[in-house]
C-alpha cells in the first residue's frame, strides 16, 4: 500500500525568500514544488538550474519546470512540478508570478561517497576523518603540491611574485597605504623592543605584566602616532586650496556651474592616497563663499572664511583618524595579551624577529632601509605592487563583506586576526577582473578534484562566495560526488546557511572544544544528528523541512586550543567517545590521540609527526604504537562509529548521569538494538580536583549482550613529557587500558548487574560501577528482552501490509490470532460508510448517547472524536516534530488505557465494526509486550496503517468525482462520513415499509427489527445528538454537497422522504425532533427541500423515480395526531403539490404548545406563523417582526439590553433567497409538467369562496417579470420602481428582501442574493449581476466566509460573543450573530455565482474569476488540514478570527465548498 520512494514537498508562497534556509536532500529523492495558499490559482512558473539528466551543471543556466496535474481537472490544488535528484551539489530555484519574481531559494543534494576495493557506499554519518598538517608529514615529493589550500596563498609563492596583481597590493588598492605605513612603524617598534632599546622606557623583550602593556600603549600614543601623522593621507593642503580658490574668485568672466544647494563642502579623498593629496569641489566652494563685492577686502574676507572651513574639515579627519588609532591600539594590545600573557594563549615568550610583538599585516620583500625613505616606495608602482596585504579574519564581522576593499578600515584599525604566512587574493567580481588568478586557482582546484574525493574549505567565511561557487563548480565537474567540508565562523546559523546553501557544503565542522562542561558536550551530540529514541516512522511523502547543516563533529580541530591545557589529559578518551557516538560524521586532529600537550601551530611548527612502530618503547619520542596515548581506544571507537552509521543506528538519547558522566545511546529503529556508551569526563585534572568515588547506579532497558569496549585512562611509570626537537611527541606517562568484546561478568568497571522488571514485559539491567574513574568509558551492546524482540518482529511483519519500511526486523509466525491472517484491507472493504462514521468519528455527545465518551488525556484535554480521527489529529501534530514528551505519548508509555479504549470501544459494537476492533486488539496484544518507550511509535504505525486503509475504503464507496478528485476534494468528502451517522436512537422519522433499500438492524433492547437510516448532523459538537441533531434547513442546504456530490444517493433519498413524511401546513420542519417534536417555524426549509429533490432528480441515475416513491405521512392533515409509518402513504409528487398549493392558498397558524415551554425568548406574536404568495409578483412572503423564519434566525435573549424576544434579523416580507428558491422550484415543476412527468400543471386555491386555478407557467412568469424590477437597486436615482429612494445607501446591489415591516432592512447589503443567482440565474441580467457580485466581493468577502452584513451598516459588528451580556442592544447575548460575523456556507454560493456569471462575461473575466475561486478555496484547504476536527467551521469572527461559539465542523460549510469545487 505504501510506496517506498522518498518524496519531499516544497510549498511555494508569495514573496517567500528562502536563501538563508537550508533544505537538504539525498540523491534518489524526488522533490515536488507545490503552490502554497497565497499562490493557488495564479500563473506561476518555477525555474531551476538543476540540469537535465546527462547535462553538465551550469550555475547561470535556468530552465522552467512543467506542471503535472494528477486530477487533470480545473481544481488543480494538487498540481506539482518535480525534480528527480540524481546529482550532488547546490542548486537554485526561483519562481515567477506572471513576469514578476516572487520568491526562491536553494536546495543542497548530498554526495554519495564510495570507498574500498569493492567501491561500497559510505554514508555521511560513517565518515571518520583525521586532520594532518601536510608539512609535518615529512619529505614526500607530492604531498605539499597536492595539499596546499586554494583560498590562501603563501606570501613567498613563486607565482604570486610573478603575478602581484593577484593580491591586494598598494598599486591596485592604494587605500591600504596609511595602514601599510602604520604596519611598518609597528614592525620597527617590535624590532627595537626585541633588541632591548625600550627597556629603559619600561618595555623589556619579555612582556610579563600590565605595567609592560601600559608602557606599550604610552609609547605608541606618544612616540609612534605623532611621528606618523596618518591623518595627512586624508587631509587637504589648506594653503594650496586657498590659493586655488583665490585664483578662481579673481578670474575674469569665471563661470560657476550651479550646484545642488543641499550639497555641502566635504573633502574628496585622493584616490592615490598621498599626504595632503585630498581636494574639495571648488564649484561648491564658490557657491558657498560669495564676496559681497569685487573689492580686494571682500575677496580677502571670503578667502579667510574658506581657509577656516578647510581647517575645520581637516580637523574632522584628524579626529576620525584618532578614533581609528584608539581602536588600533586596543586591538594590538589585545593581541599581545593573548599571545604572551593569557593562560589559554600560546605564551610566545620574548619578542623576537621570528615572534614579533604583532603579526605583520603586509609583505615586505625588500632589504630594510631607512624608515623615512621606505615611505617613498608606496608611490613607486614597480615596488608598491609587491607590498601585499596578508589575509586573516575579523572577529564579529559580516563574512559576506570583503574587509580588504575600499570603505573598510580593518587594516588601519588593526582589527584583522592575521595569518602572516598568506596574502589576501584579489579576485574581483568575475574572471575578467583577474584572469591569471581565476585560471590558476581553477587549475589547482581541478588537480585537487582529480586526486581527492573531498575538500576542506578552511575559514570558508573569508572566501568570497562567488569565487568559492566558481571553484566548486569546476571541482564537481570532475568529481560529481565531491565531499565538501567547511569551517565557518559567521556567528549566526542564518549566515552559515548562506554559505552551506550557495556552496552545497556537505558537512560543517563543529567543535567539541566549544563545550564548557560535559552537559554542553552531551547537548552538542544531541543537536548535531539523529532523532530521538522511539521516534515515529515518518511517511515517505512529506513536506520538505528546513534542516541544520550536516555536522562533522570533531573532538579537536587543528587550530583549537590544546585540550590537555584546556581540560586535562584524562578527558581525551571520554570526550572522543562522546563525540564518536554522535549520529553524524566524526573527526579529530593528529596529535590528539598521542596526547600532545600543546597546540600544533599551523604557522610555526617545523617538526614531523611520529612514526608507527609496534615495538616502540614509551621513552622513544619519535615513534608510537597501540600503547601510546589513547590510540588503541580511538581505533576501537572509530570502528564502532562506522558500524553504527552503516547499520542505521539513527536514534540518539543523551543522558546526563551526573555532572561528569554522560551516557549516549545509539539505537536502531529496525532491529531495536542499542549501543550505550557511558563516559566519565575529566574536564578538571583528577590529580588536583575532587571526583567522588560514589558513581550513581545506571538502569539500561533490555538485555546487555556484551561489553563492546571498556577503557580507562591510567598513568604508567615512565619519564615525564619533554618536547622533542625533531618529532611532535605526546605525553608518554598516560595511556589507556582497554578490553574489547567481553561479557558483563568479565568487566573490571562494572561491580555487579542485576535485572529488574519495570512493567509486565519490560526488563531493566541495573548497573553498579566500581572503577569508572575519571577518564574511563564503557560501551554496552543492548538488545530487547527476547520475548519483546519476538513481539516487535511479529508487529513489523503485520505492518508490512501497510508499508515496506517494516520488512527489516520483521518475523513471520504461524500461531498468531486467526484474525491477523486476514489482510486489514479486506476486513475494511466490508464496512459501510455509516459504520466508518462510528470507527473514525463521533464526538463526545454522539458517543454519550451510546453510553461512552471521548478519551480524556490527563494533564491535557479530551480527544475531539472517540473514533480513530480523534487520535490521528493529535498524532499528526506530534509525529512530524517527534514530540515524544507530549502528554499523549506519556499516557501511552504509562499504561494500556488508551490502547484498550481504542479496541474495546469497537469490540462492544456488532458486525464488521467489532471485527475491526478484534483486529486492533490482536495487534495490541503484541504492542503491549514491547518496551514502553517504543509503544508510541508502534501504536502510531498500527493506527496510521488502519486509518489510511479505512479512508481508502470510504472513498471507494463514493462518486467518481471524489475518487478521481484532488486531495482537497477527498478530504472534504470525508465530511460526509463525519456528519452522517446512525445513533443509538434513530433521528429520522420511520419511512414507509413499502419503500425498498431501507437499512434495518436488530434493536439491542427490544430485540426487534428497526430502521437505521443515516441522518445528517447540522454541525459538531453543538448539533450532533438528540433532538438537536437534525434541522430541516441545515439538512437541505447541505444535502447536495454532502450526499449527492459524494454519490450517497440512497441515503439522500431516505432523508428527502423522511422529511417529506413530516410536511404540515405546507412546511418542512426546522427542528425535526423525530417528527413528533418538530417545530414548523421556518419559511425556507421547504424550498431548500424542493431544491434538493430537483438536484436529486438531475444528478442521480433514474433520479426522477423518487417522485413516485411512497411517503409515509405523519400528519395527513394539519391537525391530525402523528400516525405510525405505513398508515397513509402518498407518492412524493403529491406531497410536493400540497406544499405548492398551501403556499398559494396562504399559510396561517399558531405554533403548537406556543409559549416558554418551546421557546423561552419568543414574544407571543412570534408564535404566529404566516406564509403565502403575492398575487401580483408571484413572490413568496411571510413572517412578522417578532419571528425569524430564514437562516438568519437569531432571537434576542438579553433582559439587560432589552432585546429579549426581538429577532435581530426578522427578514419578513419576501426574502431574496426564498424568492430565488421558489422560482427554481416553479420553473422545474413547469418543465416536468410539460413533459407529463409531474401530473399537475397548476395549483387550485379558494379566493372569496371561489376555486381559482394558477398555472405554474403564470406563476413562473410573474416572478420573472417582477424580480429585477423590484429587487435590483438601480444605479439611476430617479428610477420609478424604487419605493423608498431615501433608504438607498448602495446602488447596483440586490435587496436582501422586499416588503419588510421595517423597510430599511430591504436595503441592507447581505450575501443572500448570491443564493438566488445560483438556483435561479435566469432572474438576473448578466451585467447587473456582475456589478452586484463585485460590490459583494469588495464589501463582504472575508478570508473563509462572507460577512453577513455590510461593514458600512451602522449595526455591523464582526465579533460574535454569545456569553456577553451588557447594555448594548446590538451585541448583548450574541444579538449580532448575523450582523457581521463571517459565515462559511454563503461563500460557496458567492463563488458559484461568480463562476456562472463570469462565463457569460467572457473568457478573460472567467480566467480571473477562476484565480479568485482557487485562491479563496486554498484557505479552506489550509483550515481543513490544520483543524483537529477535520472540518470547516460554521462561522468565524471578522477577518477569519477564531470564534469559540461556532461549531468546529458544519455540514453546510463543507457542502457548499464541495459544490464550488464540483462547479469548478
Amino acid at each position: 500500500m505504501g510506496h517506498s520512494k522518498q518524496i519531499r514537498i516544497l510549498l511555494l508562497n508569495e514573496m517567500e525568500k528562502l536563501e538563508k534556509t537550508l533544505f537538504r536532500l539525498e540523491q534518489g529523492y524526488e522533490l515536488q514544488f507545490r503552490l502554497g495558499p497565497t499562490l493557488q490559482g495564479k500563473a506561476v512558473t518555477v525555474y531551476t538550474n538543476y540540469p537535465f539528466p546527462g547535462e553538465t551543471f551550469n550555475r547561470e543556466k535556468f530552465r522552467s519546470l512543467d506542471w503535472e496535474n494528477p486530477t487533470e481537472r480545473e481544481d488543480d490544488s494538487d498540481k506539482y512540478c518535480k525534480l528527480n535528484l540524481q546529482q550532488s551539489g547546490s542548486f537554485q530555484y526561483y519562481f515567477l508570478q506572471g513576469n514578476e519574481k516572487s520568491g526562491g531559494g536553494y536546495i543542497v543534494v548530498d554526495p554519495i561517497l564510495r570507498v574500498g576495493a569493492d567501491n561500497h557506499v559510505l554514508p555521511l554519518d560513517c565518515v571518520t576523518l583525521q586532520t594532518f598538517l601536510a608539512k609535518c608529514l615529512g619529505p614526500f615529493d607530492e604531498w605539499e603540491s597536492r595539499l596546499r589550500v586554494a583560498k590562501e596563498s603563501a606570501a613567498n609563492s613563486k607565482w604570486i611574485q610573478e603575478h602581484p596583481e593577484c593580491a591586494y597590493n598598494l598599486v591596485n588598492s592604494p587605500h591600504l597605504k596609511p595602514a601599510w605605513v602604520l604596519d611598518r612603524a609597528l614592525w620597527r617598534f617590535s624590532c627595537d623592543v626585541a633588541e632591548g632599546k625600550y627597556k629603559e622606557k619600561g618595555i623589556p623583550a619579555l612582556i610579563e605584566n600590565d605595567h609592560h602593556m601600559n608602557s606599550i600603549r604610552k609609547i605608541i600614543w606618544e612616540d609612534i602616532f605623532p611621528k606618523l601623522k596618518l591623518w595627512e593621507f586624508f587631509q587637504v593642503d589648506v594653503n594650496k586650496a586657498v590659493e586655488q580658490f583665490r585664483r578662481l574668485l579673481t578670474q575674469e568672466n569665471r563661470r560657476v556651474t550651479k550646484s545642488d544647494p543641499n550639497q555641502h563642502l566635504t573633502i574628496i579623498q585622493d584616490p592615490e592616497y598621498r599626504r595632503f593629496g585630498c581636494t574639495v569641489d571648488m564649484n561648491i566652494a564658490l557657491t558657498t563663499f560669495i564676496p559681497h563685492d569685487k573689492g580686494p577686502a571682500a575677496i580677502e574676507e571670503c578667502c579667510n572664511w574658506f581657509h577656516k572651513r578647510m581647517e575645520e574639515l581637516n580637523s574632522e579627519k584628524h579626529r576620525l583618524i584618532n578614533y581609528h588609532q584608539e581602536q588600533a591600539v586596543n586591538c594590538l594590545l589585545g593581541n599581545v595579551f593573548y599571545e604572551r600573557l593569557a593562560g589559554h594563549g600560546p605564551k610566545l615568550g620574548p619578542v623576537t624577529r621570528k615572534h614579533p610583538l604583532v603579526t605583520r599585516y603586509f609583505t615586505f620583500p625588500f632589504e630594510e632601509i631607512d624608515f623615512s625613505m621606505e615611505e617613498s616606495m608606496i608611490h613607486l608602482p614597480n615596488k608598491a605592487c609587491f607590498l601585499m596585504a596578508h589575509n586573516g579574519w575579523v572577529m564579529g564581522d559580516d563574512p559576506l563583506r570583503n574587509f580588504a576593499e575600499p570603505g573598510s578600515e580593518v587594516y588601519l584599525r588593526r582589527e584583522l586576526i592575521c595569518w602572516g604566512d598568506s596574502v589576501k587574493l584579489r579576485y574581483g567580481n568575475k574572471p575578467e577582473d583577474c584572469p591569471y588568478l581565476w585560471a590558476h586557482m581553477k587549475k589547482y582546484t581541478e588537480i585537487t578534484a582529480t586526486y581527492f574525493q573531498g575538500v576542506r574549505l578552511d575559514n570558508c567565511h573569508s572566501t568570497p562566495l562567488h569565487v568559492a561557487e566558481y571553484m566548486l563548480d569546476a571541482a564537481r565537474n570532475l568529481q560529481p560526488n565531491l565531499y565538501v567540508v567547511a569551517e565557518l565562523f559567521t556567528g549566526s546559523e542564518d549566515l552559515d546557511n548562506v554559505f552551506v546553501t550557495r556552496l552545497g557544503i556537505s558537512s560543517l565542522i563543529r567543535e567539541a572544544m566549544s563545550a564548557y562542561n560535559s552537559h554542553e558536550e552531551g547537548r552538542l551530540v544531541y543537536r548535531y544528528g539523529g532523532e530521538p529514541v522511539g521516534s515515529f516512522v515518518q511517511p515517505c511523502l512529506r513536506p520538505l523541512m528546513p534542516a541544520i547543516a550536516h555536522a562533522l563533529f570533531m573532538d579537536i580541530t587543528h587550530d583549537n586550543e590544546c585540550p590537555i591545557v584546556h581540560r586535562s589529559a584524562y578527558d581525551a578518551l571520554p570526550s572522543t567517545t562522546i563525540v564518536s557516538m554522535a549520529c553524524c560524521a566524526s573527526g579529530s586532529t593528529r596529535g590528539y590521540d598521542e596526547l600532545v600537550p600543546h597546540q600544533i601551530s599551523v604557522v610555526s611548527e617545523e617538526r614531523f609527526y611520529t612514526k608507527w612502530n609496534p615495538e616502540a618503547l614509551p621513552s622513544n619520542t619519535g615513534e608510537v604504537n597501540f600503547q601510546s596515548g589513547i590510540i588503541a581506544a580511538r581505533c576501537a571507537i572509530s570502528k564502532l562509529h562506522q558500524e553504527l552509521g552503516a547499520k542505521g543506528f539513527i536514534q540518539v538519547y543523551v543522558d546526563q548521569v551526573d555532572e561528569d558522566i554522560v551516557a549516549v545511546t545509539r539505537h536502531s529503529p529496525s532491529i531495536h538494538q542499542s549501543v550505550v556508551a557511558v563516559s566519565r569526563t575529566a574536564f578538571r585534572n583528577p590529580k588536583t580536583s575532587f571526583y567522588s568515588k560514589e558513581v550513581p547506579q545506571m538502569c539500561i532497558p533490555g538485555k546487555i549482550e556484551e561489553v563492546v569496549l571498556e577503557a580507562r585512562t591510567i598513568e604508567r611509570n615512565t619519564k615525564p613529557y619533554r618536547k622533542d626537537e625533531n618529532s611532535i611527541n605526546g605525553t608518554p606517562d598516560i595511556t589507556v587500558e582497554i578490553r574489547e568484546h567481553i561479557q558483563l561478568n568479565e568487566s573490571k568497571i562494572v561491580k555487579q548487574a542485576g535485572v529488574a522488571t519495570k512493567g509486565p514485559n519490560e526488563y531493566i539491567q541495573e548497573i553498579e560501577f566500581e572503577n569508572l574513574s575519571p577518564g574511563s568509558v564503557i560501551i554496552f551492546r543492548v538488545s530487547l528482552d527476547p520475548h519483546a524482540q519476538v513481539a516487535v518482529g511479529i508487529l513489523r511483519n503485520h505492518l508490512t501490509q501497510f508499508s515496506p519500511h517494516f520488512k527489516s526486523g520483521s518475523l513471520a509466525v504461524d500461531n498468531a490470532d486467526p484474525i491477523l491472517k486476514i489482510p486489514f484491507a479486506s476486513l475494511a472493504s466490508r464496512l459501510t460508510l455509516a459504520e466508518l462514521n462510528q470507527i473514525l468519528y463521533r464526538c463526545e455527545s454522539e458517543e454519550k448517547e451510546d453510553g461512552g465518551g471521548c478519551y480524556d488525556i490527563p494533564n491535557w484535554s479530551a480527544l475531539k472524536y472517540a473514533g480513530l480521527q480523534g487520535l490521528m489529529s493529535v498524532l499528526a501534530e506530534i509525529r512530524p516534530k517527534n514530540d515524544l514528551g507530549h502528554p499523549f505519548c506519556n499516557n501511552l508509555r504509562s499504561g494500556d488505557w488508551m490502547i484498550d479504549y481504542v479496541s474495546n470501544r469497537l469490540i462492544s459494537r456488532s458486525g464488521t465494526i467489532a471485527e475491526v476492533g478484534k483486529w486492533l486488539q490482536a495487534m495490541f496484544f503484541y504492542l503491549k509486550q514491547i518496551p514502553r518507550y517504543l509503544i508510541p511509535c508502534y501504536f502510531d504505525a498500527i493506527l496510521i496503517g488502519a486509518y489510511t486503509t479505512l479512508l481508502d475504503t470510504a472513498w471507494k464507496q463514493m462518486s467518481s468525482f471524489v475518487q478521481n478528485g484532488s486531495t482537497f476534494v477527498k478530504h472534504l468528502s470525508l465530511g460526509s462520513v463525519q456528519l452522517c451517522g446512525v445513533g443509538k436512537f434513530p433521528s429520522l422519522p420511520i419511512l414507509s415499509p413499502a419503500l425498498m433499500d431501507v437499512p434495518y438492524r436488530l434493536n439491542e433492547i427490544t430485540k426487534e427489527k428497526e430502521q437505521c437510516c443515516v441522518s445528517l448532523a447540522a454541525g459538531l459538537p453543538h448539533f450532533s445528538s438528540g433532538i438537536f441533531r437534525c434541522w430541516g434547513r441545515d439538512t437541505f442546504i447541505a444535502l447536495r454537497g454532502i450526499l449527492l456530490i459524494t454519490g450517497r444517493y440512497v441515503e439522500a433519498r431516505n432523508i428527502i422522504l423522511a422529511f417529506a413524511g413530516t410536511l404540515r401546513h405546507g412546511l418542512i420542519p426546522n427542528l425535526l425532533g423525530e417528527g413528533i417534536y418538530a417545530r414548523y417555524n421556518c419559511r425556507d426549509a421547504v424550498w431548500w427541500w424542493l431544491q434538493c429533490i430537483q438536484d436529486y432528480c438531475k444528478m442521480v441515475p433514474n433520479g426522477l423515480d423518487i417522485l413516485k416513491c411512497p411517503v409515509s405521512r405523519m400528519y395527513p392533515t394539519d391537525d391530525s395526531a402523528p400516525l405510525p409509518a405505513g398508515t397513509l402513504d402518498q407518492p412524493l409528487f403529491e406531497v410536493i403539490q400540497e406544499a405548492m398549493q398551501k403556499h398559494m392558498q396562504g399559510i396561517q397558524f399558531r405554533e403548537r404548545n406556543a409559549g416558554p415551554q418551546i421557546d423561552r425568548n419568543m414574544k407571543d406574536e412570534g408564535f404566529n406563523i404566516t406564509a403565502g404568495v403575492d398575487e401580483e409578483t408571484g413572490f413568496v412572503y411571510g413572517g412578522n417582526r417578532f419571528n425569524c423564519g430564514t437562516w438568519m434566525d437569531k432571537m434576542g435573549e438579553s433582559d439587560r439590553a432589552r432585546n429579549r424576544g426581538i429577532p435581530a434579523t426578522p427578514r419578513d416580507g419576501s426574502a431574496v433567497e426564498i424568492v430565488g428558491l421558489s422560482k427554481s422550484a416553479v420553473r422545474w415543476l413547469l418543465e416536468l409538467s410539460k413533459k407529463n412527468i409531474f401530473p399537475y400543471h397548476e395549483v387550485t386555491v379558494k379566493r372569496h369562496g371561489k376555486a381559482i386555478k394558477v398555472s405554474y407557467d403564470e406563476w413562473n412568469r410573474k416572478i420573472q417579470d417582477n424580480f429585477e424590477k423590484l429587487f435590483h437597486v438601480s444605479e439611476d436615482p430617479s428610477d420609478l420602481n424604487e419605493k423608498h429612494p431615501n433608504l438607498v445607501h448602495k446602488r447596483g446591489i440586490y435587496k436582501d428582501s422586499y416588503g419588510a415591516s421595517s423597510p430599511w432592512c430591504d436595503y441592507q447589503l447581505r450575501p443572500n442574493f448570491t443564493i438566488a443567482m445560483v438556483v435561479a440565474p435566469e432572474l438576473f441580467t448578466t451585467e447587473k449581476a456582475w456589478k452586484a457580485l463585485e460590490i459583494a466581493e469588495k464589501k463582504l468577502l472575508g478570508p473563509l466566509g462572507m460577512k453577513t452584513l455590510d461593514p458600512d451598516d451602522m449595526v455591523y459588528c464582526g465579533i460574535y460573543d454569545n456569553a456577553l451580556d451588557n447594555d448594548n442592544y446590538n451585541l448583548a447575548k450574541g444579538f449580532n450573530y448575523h450582523q457581521g460575523p463571517e459565515w462559511l456556507w454563503p461563500i460557496g454560493y458567492f463563488l458559484r455565482a461568480k463562476l456562472y456569471f463570469s462565463r457569460l462575461m467572457g473568457p478573460e473575466t472567467t480566467a480571473k474569476t477562476i484565480v479568485l475561486v482557487k485562491n479563496v478555496l486554498s484557505r479552506h484547504y489550509v483550515h481543513l488540514e490544520r483543524s483537529p476536527w477535520k472540518g470547516l467551521p460554521e462561522l468565524t469572527n471578522e477577518n477569519a478570527q477564531y470564534c469559540p461559539f461556532s461549531c468546529e465542523t458544519q455540514a453546510w460549510s463543507i457542502a457548499t465548498i464541495l459544490e464550488t469545487l464540483y462547479d469548478l
